[in-house]
């Protein structure tokens, strides 16, 4: 224990003595661990927000949507003409046992008008089931009811970007939209969602009956079609199950045989969005690891000034060893003084790192999440850095022959 404080005092000395030199030595640990810490943040920042995408669409999610459809001879584009029914939708609810809710729906876009104020936005047909799948909470009055659909109810939902455009402060909760040129009651206001995996605001969007979406604004040629199904698994351990049963389903449903493709697309969300977050923490790691080259590059630069020390102070070292010191201490010596440079210049990276975070958040409006692991791991890799490129100019410290050191000039 002696030994040790020995060590630190000297080498605390010995670097105070030299300082602008000991400063220069520092400053690759002190860029490499900064650069550590704001990358790492960056990729750690593009996952969370992935995984609050991931949340915000609902978790244990298919998607089914029309396919590409043969009709005389000739093939329709995927999605081009409606190829789900109501009928599909009653089966795979009452079929399908690893299936929670089903949720159909058909999408189109109009101008929304009140007052003075218009705002053109997504208009989506909708059953209550929808607000349940998507996980989607109503902040303002109320969501849509089965009376509603089965009503073909001129009532609506607001999201809340369009409620923002539209109404500013003021509650839209009883008030009148008009929907192509239809007036509508506002029923309630959707809880802010935020931004989709794709980039769109989920929250413009205005929510209205699935039946009076088909009948009295966005029309269907088709009768007894919808537009998409939104499917709920019962849990994320049967959601392959699920999607199994539903593709067999459909088949069954639409007489899909082995030579013939199918008239429905169905996706795993769950997985699509998992995917993207993944690649998000590859991009971190690699970012982490390009950064990490210069705290390789600042170990180096300990070593080669360390070696510089030993040559100047070798004198030093004859005398030390000629009143009584070990190889022992001045190897300690020696790696103390590089420990220290590094864990000094860890220090100050650190500090560095999450200034730098803030300021790319703010100047770049880039998510960053600061993690404590990483701050962690980037400051003991500091320490792990310190003894490494130190060892060997501390050991060649330590091996000199005293003599020949009392005769160094």
């Amino acid at each position: 224990m002696m030994d040790l404080l020995l060590a630190l005092k000297i080498a605390l000395r010995a670097l105070a003595v030299n300082k602008m030199r000991s400063f220069l030595t520092m400053l690759g640990i002190i860029i490499g661990i900064g650069a550590v810490i704001v990358m790492i943040a960056i990729g750690s920042g593009a996952s969370q927000v992935i995984a609050d995408q991931i949340a915000s669409m609902g978790s244990n999610l298919l998607l089914v949507v029309p396919g590409s459809a043969l009709s005389g001879g000739l093939r329709s584009g995927a999605g081009t003409v409606p190829t789900l029914t109501y009928d599909d939708v009653k089966a795979i609810r009452n079929e399908c046992p690893s299936v929670e809710r089903v949720a159909p729906t058909v999408r189109g876009s109009a101008q929304v008008v009140y007052g003075n104020m218009n705002w053109s936005t997504v208009i989506q047909g909708n059953t209550p089931e929808m607000l349940d799948v998507r996980e989607w909470t109503v902040a303002e009055g109320r969501g849509l009811s089965a009376h509603d659909v089965d009503g073909a109810l001129k009532n609506c939902l607001l999201g809340a970007s369009v409620a923002e455009v539209l109404f500013g402060s003021e509650s839209p909760v009883g008030k009148i939209v008009r929907i192509k040129q239809v007036p509508f009651t506002v029923v309630g206001v959707l809880e802010r969602k935020g931004q989709s995996p794709r980039g769109e605001d989920q929250d413009d969007v205005v929510f209205v009956p699935i039946t009076t979406a088909q009948r009295k604004i966005l029309g269907s040629p088709f009768p007894n079609t919808v537009g998409a199904l939104l499917i709920q698994a019962k849990s994320e351990e049967v959601l392959s199950q699920a999607e199994e049963e539903v593709t067999a389903l459909l088949d069954q449903r639409h007489r899909i045989g082995p030579s013939r493709d199918r008239d429905f697309i169905l996706r795993n969300l769950t997985e699509i969005l998992a995917v993207s977050q993944q690649s998000a923490q590859v991009m971190s790691l690699l970012l982490g690891a390009v950064a990490s080259i210069s705290l390789v590059v600042g170990g180096i630069g300990i070593m080669n000034i360390m070696l510089v020390s030993v040559t100047e102070r070798t004198r030093e070292i004859g005398i030390r060893m000629a009143i009584g010191a070990k190889q022992r201490n001045i190897l300690l010596q020696f790696l103390t003084e590089a420990v220290l440079l590094t864990l000094f210049g860890g220090i100050i990276g650190m500090l560095l790192g999450m200034a730098g975070s803030y300021v790319v958040a703010k100047l770049f409006e880039w998510p960053t999440l600061i993690s404590h692991q990483a701050i962690l791991v980037a400051f003991a890799f500091s320490a792990v850095v310190g003894v490494f490129f130190g060892f060997y100019p501390a050991r060649t410290a330590a091996r000199l022959n005293p003599i020949d050191a009392l005769r160094y000039e």
